[in-house]
């Protein structure tokens, strides 16, 4: 049976390894904290929630402890502080890089075979440095913001329908970023409609700016970044590592010349399956789209070079 490490036991990471149990994703999950305590009262509040919510899987929280992770299949970095208000997410690269790092190379110690998915902030650049870092087959290190944006965008989009978000298509690319992200309203659609021939060029256009600063519009309500949308999109990607669905997914993923670009990690729609990220779908963007994308690449390089900076890279 599988065996998943969620590396820090804050709102995302324990949001993340509830619904991978509820899910019954792996025999055992780790869930795992530098401060004493939290990882293992969450994963024990867990646990009492077993025969409720009828789960098999075992859920053990360890302070700092990486030998408990070893073997694992999937290891999933939530590690790092979460963004205050009006902060953004660049402006946390400085802290959470070191840590990220220190997280990378000490659960490789014991799972050299894992796939990494990414979550801490800013996503594009630590799944750049996850994958520099590590040295590991660009395949298996792979960053989740895309699905996050994307689930955002369905959420909009359904609310500007007036339709479940379980039956509306909606892809967001490029940066894990306010400015960044890239909803491609020419591609969304409700039952294989396309969105645009439902909804006005205005309301579309308001359902794509809403999407691109759903994270700072949640930050600014809670007074921290959000958790019950991220970690569900790790546990989802999770789910399609260990159960090698197939599916195409918006992830951070390094690229070689797909898309126009090289040497950078961002999002694009990949196929996932029980070894990482697949093959890398190409949606044919218009030159809009292309140009967006560009530009979007430029600022994530441009915090990637910070990494430079610090000699992480």
């Amino acid at each position: 049976m599988s065996k998943i490490t969620v590396v820090g036991a804050g709102n995302v990471g324990a949001t993340c390894a509830n619904v991978m149990a509820q899910r019954e994703l792996a025999a055992e999950i780790i869930l795992l904290d530098i401060k004493e305590g939290v990882s293992e009262g969450k994963a024990l509040d867990m646990m009492q929630t077993a025969s409720l919510c009828d789960f098999d899987t075992r859920i053990t929280g360890v302070t700092n402890d990486y030998a408990a992770t070893a073997q694992s299949d999937v290891v999933i970095v939530t590690s790092g502080i979460p963004r205050k208000p009006g902060m953004t997410r660049e402006e946390l690269i400085g802290t959470n890089a070191g840590i990220v790092k220190s997280v990378v190379d000490n659960v490789l110690k014991y799972s050299p075979n894992a796939v990494i998915v990414v979550i801490s902030n800013p996503m594009d650049t630590m799944t750049y440095l996850t994958l520099k870092a590590a040295k590991l087959p660009k395949q298996r290190v792979i960053g989740m913001g895309g699905m996050l944006d994307s689930a955002r965008f369905k959420c909009y989009l359904s609310q500007a329908l007036q339709a479940p978000a379980s039956d509306i298509d909606g892809v967001v690319i490029g940066g894990h970023g306010d400015t960044t992200m890239i909803p491609l309203t020419r591609f969304a659609a409700y039952k294989g409609i396309p969105a645009s021939a439902l909804l006005s060029k205005e309301n579309l256009d308001k359902v794509a700016a809403d999407t691109m600063v759903g994270g700072a519009t949640l930050t600014k309500f809670l007074g921290t970044s959000a958790w019950y949308a991220p970690g569900a999109a790790g546990a989802t990607l999770a789910e399609a590592i260990i159960r090698d669905q197939k599916k195409t997914l918006p992830c951070c993923v390094y690229l070689d010349g797909e898309y126009g670009q090289k040497d950078i990690c961002i999002g694009v729609p990949v196929v996932v399956g029980k070894n990482g990220w697949e093959k890398i779908i190409d949606f044919k963007l218009n030159s809009d789209e292309q140009a967006a994308f560009n530009k979007s690449a430029d600022a994530v390089r441009n915090m990637n070079n910070v990494l430079s900076e610090m000699k992480l890279v």
